[in-house]
């Protein structure tokens, strides 16, 4: 059994209402050893207004966060993340934020590409799956050749969630010259994926990244794959972990990671 949720998030993201103090007691519950809440920055998003601009303050963020690591230090390790928005043209910002504040762990995200949002059906219409997917994939790549001060990327197929046809299956020949390009420019700059059941609650039968990504991944040479449930209300904390083992085995790994002060740290399944 996993027991070590590296991906979720609170009332600090703009999508939760979920209060800390749930969210710990219900990852005790289910018996968890370590969590990592990694809210949502998401810098300078189209669209964004006050009040749903998935932005938070650091300073409150990191005041409530040690408070309630300290407060559940002899039953739960706490750490604490983010999840950070990737953009081409936010790289000082970024930058900025994560040398000043003391993070555990730091997920890098598409959550945009080129200005357009894949959770709008605006972003697939007028053109094949193919091209939507193509341009998300390439605009991966770009966020990686101009930003790596992040340790993980999460999601990588994080538009696959929410294409009009949810039962658009991967197929990695379509996309393999640059989700291979992706996969070793993570390996080469030392930077790990992460295994995100979410797919897996959204009904696509398939974790994100798909399986296939994930067993090219290690192929490659990748080494650094942490686990989470991207649950942004306690209920879905933990989602499908006990299918992690099997999907991690099959793809080659011995192993998966945690962060402690940004540092890999490998629990063997």
């Amino acid at each position: 059994m996993i027991n070590r949720d590296f991906h979720m998030h609170t009332y600090f993201s703009s999508d939760s209402e979920a209060s800390l103090d749930v969210m710990v007691e219900r990852a005790l519950s289910l018996g968890l050893d370590e969590i990592c809440f990694t809210d949502h920055m998401d810098i300078d998003l189209p669209g964004a207004v006050p009040g749903n601009d998935f932005l938070f303050d650091p300073d409150d963020y990191f005041e409530k966060m040690q408070k309630l690591r300290e407060q559940y230090a002899d039953r739960i390790r706490i750490n604490i993340g983010v999840e950070l928005g990737l953009q081409t043209h936010i790289v000082r910002e970024m930058e900025e934020l994560t040398n000043k504040y003391p993070f555990d762990f730091v997920i890098g995200s598409s959550h945009v590409v080129h200005r357009k949002d894949p959770y709008y059906d605006e972003y697939f219409e007028g053109r094949s799956g193919h091209d939507a997917f193509l341009e998300y994939y390439e605009s991966i790549l770009e966020n990686l050749h101009a930003y790596k001060g992040f340790d993980v990327y999460g999601h990588l197929d994080y538009a696959l969630r929410y294409a009009p046809n949810k039962g658009y299956t991967l197929d990695y020949k379509e996309f393999g010259d640059v989700l291979d390009a992706i996969l070793t420019e993570i390996v080469d700059s030392g930077l790990g994926i992460e295994l995100n059941t979410a797919g897996l609650r959204f009904g696509m039968n398939h974790p994100n990244p798909h399986e296939d990504v994930i067993r090219r991944y290690r192929e490659l040479g990748g080494d650094i794959i942490t686990v989470g449930s991207d649950a942004h209300s306690p209920e879905s904390i933990g989602y499908a972990f006990h299918k992690v083992k099997d999907i991690l085995t099959e793809c080659g790994f011995t192993h998966y990671n945690v962060f402690h002060g940004r540092e890999a740290v490998y629990i063997p399944l």
